[in-house]
C-alpha cells in the first residue's frame, strides 16, 4: 500500500441530496442491490459490475487508491440509502488534473438532484481542496444520457478518441472528453447550485 496523499486520501462529502463515502468492502452487498436496481450491467456501453462481480470491483478500486490513481466512493442518496459508485480517477498531482468517472447510480436515483448533488461535491472538492487545474469527465460516444448529463454541468465537449477503448463485449469504444477548468469553476458552481434549488416537477 502506497502513503496517502491529499488526492487519494479518504474523505466524506456531503449535501442535500447525497453523501460520498470512502468506498468500503463493507458496502458490497448494498452495491450489488443497488446494480441490481435497473439491471444496470446489462447496458451494453457502460462497466457496471454484475451483483455477483461487485466483490473484484470493490478490491480493484481499492487497489487503484492505493496505488494513487483513484479515490473510490460510495454514493448514498438523501434517505441513506446505497446509490452507487463514483471516482476521482486517473489522478494527475504534478499537474493537479483528476478526472470525474467511473460512475453508477441504480434506475431509480436517475433523473434526480443526486447526480447533480455529487457532481458538485466532488468538483468542489477537486478545485477547491485539491486546487486541480482542470477536471475530465469522459463517456462512451454513444451513451446520450451521459454526455447529456456531462452538458448539463456545463462541461466543455474537448474531442473524441476514436477507437480508445476495448469494451467488456469486445466492441470498440469512443470516448467523448469533456472538461471544466479552474476559471470556469465559479460560474459552473453557480449554475449547479441552482439546478439543485430549482423546484422539480413530479
Amino acid at each position: 500500500m502506497t502513503a496517502s496523499t491529499p488526492f487519494t486520501a479518504p474523505v466524506t462529502l456531503t449535501g442535500p441530496h447525497a453523501r460520498l463515502e470512502p468506498l468500503s468492502k463493507d458496502h458490497g452487498e448494498a452495491l450489488a442491490d443497488a446494480a441490481r436496481d435497473g439491471e444496470l450491467w446489462r447496458l451494453w456501453y457502460t462497466s457496471v459490475p454484475a451483483p455477483e462481480g461487485m466483490p473484484a470491483e470493490i478490491d480493484r478500486r481499492l487497489g487503484l487508491r492505493d496505488a494513487g490513481s483513484m479515490n473510490p466512493f460510495t454514493v448514498f442518496d438523501a434517505d441513506g440509502r446505497v446509490a452507487g459508485m463514483t471516482s476521482l480517477m486517473h489522478i494527475d498531482a504534478v499537474n493537479r488534473r483528476v478526472e470525474v468517472g467511473s460512475t453508477w447510480t441504480r434506475a431509480s436515483c436517475q433523473r434526480s438532484g443526486l447526480n447533480t448533488q455529487c457532481k458538485l461535491l466532488l468538483l468542489r472538492h477537486a478545485f477547491e481542496t485539491l486546487d486541480c487545474i482542470a477536471v475530465e469527465f469522459r463517456t462512451h460516444r454513444l451513451n446520450q444520457q451521459s454526455r447529456r448529463a456531462i452538458e448539463r454541468l456545463g462541461a466543455q465537449l474537448d474531442g473524441i478518441l476514436r477507437s480508445h477503448l476495448r469494451m467488456p463485449d469486445g466492441t470498440l469504444r469512443d470516448t467523448c472528453v469533456y472538461s471544466i477548468t479552474a476559471a470556469e469553476w465559479p460560474t459552473i458552481q453557480t449554475h449547479l447550485q441552482w439546478q439543485l434549488d430549482k423546484p422539480r416537477s413530479t
